[in-house]
């Protein structure tokens, strides 16, 4: 029994954090408030993951660190930088293999699928802070400090997840009112489970030989937002589903009541544009093959439905 250290108790932290404990492994989850998923296997810990000297206490004699962890996103200028400086110091003291959970911000604008040999070429300011960190965890990996990898994937898909389709499409298709949502509704995306993630996580931190590369994460076929929300209805037995694209001005001009819209006007090219991920490189690697995305759906619609229940 080996002992794994996983930051953050989000979708991503929480299933790598159970997929290592049903294998009958240790795990340290950490998060500020000390919460995450129930399990003998795991100890759940209330830290500062930026608190290098407390990272590399609980990290101390791990096999494995992963950064599972997500700031609030109108704090990733601030939070990010020094959160990466300590996991990569914590990896660097521990001599654990460090592996990071990330996106497909850093590419910038592509025109065609993404594959992990692209260069970080984004110009937006969240694209530029994802560069950073993986630019920082592939210097010292090459200067033999750290042995690290990165892996990337798209908008994701399983309960709990936070994305413009969880949050915006799927309770209003649920609930059979009209969606309107930022994004160009018949364009090509790609969608990622966050159970796929875990999965990809744990076989690149078992693989060595692996190391020092970015991987990207098995993710099935695209489809569109119209696609996506439609198939939700079908899922779940809801109207037929109602939707339409908000103009860009729209959503600039909520940018000045919601911080969260802000956030998002930046990275709008992501959702009027074909944003198509190749995870071939990782299916041929470890042998992972996708969840299906109907499955993924099928569990958001379950948690969304919990989850009103528990509301009303």
């Amino acid at each position: 029994m080996s002992l794994h250290v996983v930051v953050g108790a989000g979708p991503v932290g929480s299933a790598t954090a159970l997929l290592l404990a049903e294998r009958g492994e240790r795990v340290r989850l950490l998060t500020r408030s000390g919460g995450g998923p129930a399990h003998d296997h795991i100890e759940r810990i209330a830290a500062d993951a930026a608190d290098v000297d407390a990272l590399i206490r609980h990290a101390t004699g791990a096999v494995a660190l992963y950064c599972c962890a997500g700031p609030p996103y109108d704090r990733w200028v601030t939070d990010w930088p020094p959160l990466g400086a300590a996991l990569l110091r914590a990896a660097e003291a521990t001599g654990a293999i460090y592996v990071a959970t990330s996106n497909l911000y850093g590419y910038g604008p592509v025109d065609g699928p993404m594959t992990e040999d692209l260069p970080m070429r984004a110009t937006t300011v969240k694209g530029r802070v994802r560069a950073r960190l993986w630019e920082e965890a592939l210097a010292a990996h090459r200067a033999g400090r750290v042995r690290a990898a990165e892996v990337r994937g798209s908008d994701y898909l399983g309960a709990g997840a936070v994305t413009p389709l969880s949050v915006l499409v799927l309770p209003k298709v649920l609930a059979g009112h009209r969606v309107s949502v930022p994004a160009a509704l018949d364009v090509a995306h790609s969608w990622t489970y966050a159970g796929d993630v875990a999965r990809t996580l744990v076989a690149v931190a078992a693989s060595p030989s692996h190391l020092g590369r970015p991987w990207h994460v098995p993710t099935p076929p695209p489809r569109s937002i119209r696609a996506m929300a439609e198939r939700i209805a079908e899922l779940s037995g809801a109207p037929q589903a109602r939707i339409r694209s908000m103009p860009a001005v729209a959503l600039r001009l909520a940018g000045y009541f919601d911080r969260n819209a802000k956030e998002m006007v930046e990275m709008q090219y992501q959702l009027r544009y074909p944003f198509v991920l190749d995870s071939s490189a990782a299916t041929d690697t470890f042998g992972i093959a996708p969840t299906p995305t109907d499955d993924a759906l099928r569990e958001m619609i379950a948690a969304e439905r919990a989850g009103a229940v528990e509301r009303s």
